[in-house]
């Protein structure tokens, strides 16, 4: 169990068993092949294997450019002998073709059997970072040239599409930021100027471009009292002046490395108030107490996942809805495009573009210009972006029934499209249309994770296959090895607990064994609601040990996971406005935030008495 290649053994067996079928050839293979290429055999070549049956599924068939590098049986050239157990029970042996009733159980086997690494936590290496660095460079000069190669036609039709699609939404946010009913707040993450936890509440870094629409003495300062004190501490940055983004990666998977942008604090500072009011609006079916209808209701989500993937299940059972993947989504979304979103609403551009970051600080590229509206780490992206995909997901299905983006047409469709963030829900009947008018405006469908003529759907982190869910449990962390890996041994709870949901006890039971060990024999069965490092059971709910002394209630005997919060003093005037920017009738959660804040520093766990539920 302390090994990778040990628990693709355990789940293969398991698996195999229960398909009726033998993967002993398959372990000999895996393990073979793990000692001789190393982790990147688990986490790039079988996920690779895994990406192709889906295409199988998809298409219908196993085609030639499927399961390369792989040997091939006499009998049918095209489905691989690896997992041959459960292909065979997939596709027909000799032609390929998918069979028409294909073993749900065979599906999830090999699924979770070739994806269970695709997404662990370990470094790239550094040639794949700089690789990763180099394909952000290309994408900001192809949005360039979109911007430059888009027609004014198209420009015209995305400003009134989006204009009838979310135009009472960017009414009111419009309004608030006109009557400066904005209320920024600081997220506990890193930002380009280094400042952590409560420091980022005495900032004295402003822009000149954010000082016109969002005053500092507005925003910052509590009251004018305070005004002659505080001014001139502050130093107002020139556009030119400004502190640009930093771009950095952060593990992703073993392929390739996440890019994200860290934000000035400042500019965030800003972005997480605009971001709020879009998230209110937009997923609010009315705007305030007007009349007027949010047309874009229930099309896009900020909050929850579950639509999309009951759209997806339902896709995969009718096979009239399509699941559509961007690829490198944020990064082509330009700000000429934004601003055609957001013309008509001058108050609310402003804003928005007073607090974008124009340029970025690359590794090994220096400072540049930034033509993409923003990358991951504003957060403004992740709602922006959904707002110009769903605009021109209307555009296409408007350009296919030869009409215009309409009230009608968006009452017509507004249950079978669905975007949240790049994963996309639409009629399988304006595919194509759809993935050509996003094509126009310079975005690219990954067509590795989009799904639309077989029965596979795959959106917001589900995938079903004919209306029967095939999501798999994945490893995130590699295994702990002592109670110091608190991290490590987290994952492997929840890991342990998803494989158990997904009936696979036998490989839950045999990470019961060596986490029992691990923590000393105390793993007990708790509730989901239960701060205890626990087991998930359909069985029993929780279990008990004794019964506190005077509260009389359950307790178990357990581990628990402590953050330390960083000390982080905060008093004066930068305390005064993190109480009064409050938001809501609770109190704060935490009694000491002036005293400590930001994220964690370590987590470290304690035994304990603790309720099971």
């Amino acid at each position: 169990m302390k090994s990778l290649t040990m628990l693709w053994t355990i789940a293969a067996n398991e698996l195999a068993a229960r398909c009726c079928t033998s993967t002993t050839r398959d372990i000999i293979t895996v393990t073979s092949r793990e000692k001789s290429e190393g982790s990147s055999f688990l986490t790039i070549t079988l996920p690779t294997f895994g990406k192709d049956l889906e295409k199988g599924l998809d298409q219908g068939f196993v085609s030639k450019d499927l399961f390369k590098g792989w040997k091939h049986s006499k009998k049918s050239p095209g489905v691989p002998e690896f997992l041959g157990g459960f292909l065979s029970l997939i596709f027909d042996q000799e032609s390929g073709l998918l069979l028409d009733e294909p073993d749900i159980d065979a599906i999830f086997a090999v699924r979770q059997l070739t994806l269970m690494y695709s997404k662990i936590l370990l470094p790239c290496s550094d040639a794949r970072v700089a690789k990763a660095i180099e394909g952000y460079i290309e994408c900001e000069q192809e949005v360039r040239r979109n911007d430059a190669e888009l027609t004014f036609s198209f420009q015209e039709d995305f400003a009134k599409a989006s204009l009838v699609l979310w135009g009472t939404v960017l009414q009111k946010v419009d309004e608030d930021v006109y009557h400066s009913r904005i209320i920024p707040k600081h997220g506990p993450g890193a930002t380009a100027d280094r400042l952590k936890g409560n420091r980022k509440f005495d900032q004295t870094e402003w822009t000149e471009r954010l000082e016109r629409v969002f005053s500092f003495g507005e925003y910052l300062i509590p009251n004018s009292r305070y005004h002659m004190d505080t001014l001139p501490s502050v130093v107002f940055l020139e556009p030119g002046a400004e502190r640009p983004v930093k771009v950095i990666t952060v593990p992703k998977t073993l392929k390739t490395p996440r890019i994200i942008a860290v934000e000035p604090t400042c500019m965030q500072y800003v972005q997480q108030g605009l971001m709020a009011r879009f998230v209110e609006n937009v997923e609010s079916p009315f705007i305030s107490m007007a009349e007027n209808r949010n047309r874009g209701f229930r099309i896009v989500g900020f909050t929850d996942q579950r639509p999309n993937q009951l759209l997806a299940c339902e896709g995969s059972s009718s096979g009239e809805l399509a699941t559509l993947d961007l690829s490198e989504a944020s990064d082509r979304v330009s700000n000429q495009l934004v601003r055609l979103l957001l013309r008509n609403f001058p108050n609310l551009a402003e804003g928005v573009d007073a607090c974008r970051s124009r340029r970025a600080d690359v590794p090994g590229h220096g400072v540049i210009r930034l033509a993409k509206f923003a990358s991951m780490g504003s957060a403004l992206t992740f709602p922006i972006e959904a707002m110009v995909f769903s605009t021109i997901v209307m555009m296409g299905i408007a350009r296919e029934l030869n009409t215009q983006v309409n009230p009608e047409l968006i009452q017509r469709y507004r249950d079978q499209v669905r975007v949240y963030g790049d994963d996309i829900i639409a009629p399988v009947r304006f595919v194509h249309a759809i993935v050509s008018e996003l094509e126009t405006f310079g975005f690219r469908v990954n067509m590795a994770k989009s799904f639309w003529t077989g029965k596979f759907r795959e959106s917001c982190g589900k995938e079903f296959y004919d209306g029967h869910d095939v999501s798999i449990a994945k490893v995130r962390r590699e295994f702990p090895t002592g109670l110091q890996h608190v991290e490590e041994i987290l994952s492997l709870v929840s890991l342990r607990n998803q494989f158990y949901l997904l009936g696979m006890w036998v490989t839950a039971c045999e990470i019961d064994v060596w986490l029992g060990d691990l923590l000393h024999g105390h793993f007990p069965i708790v509730a989901d609601t239960s701060p205890a490092i626990g087991r998930t059971s359909v069985a029993f709910s929780y279990q008990t040990e004794r019964d506190h002394k005077t509260l009389h209630s359950p307790l178990v005997r357990a581990y628990v996971a402590r953050g330390r919060i960083p000390a982080s003093r905060l008093d004066g005037l930068g305390a005064m406005v993190k109480c009064l920017l409050k938001t809501g009738e609770e109190p704060f959660i935490d009694s000491k935030h002036l005293e400590r804040a930001g994220r964690s520093e370590a987590v470290n766990i304690k035994l304990g008495w603790i309720q099971p539920f």
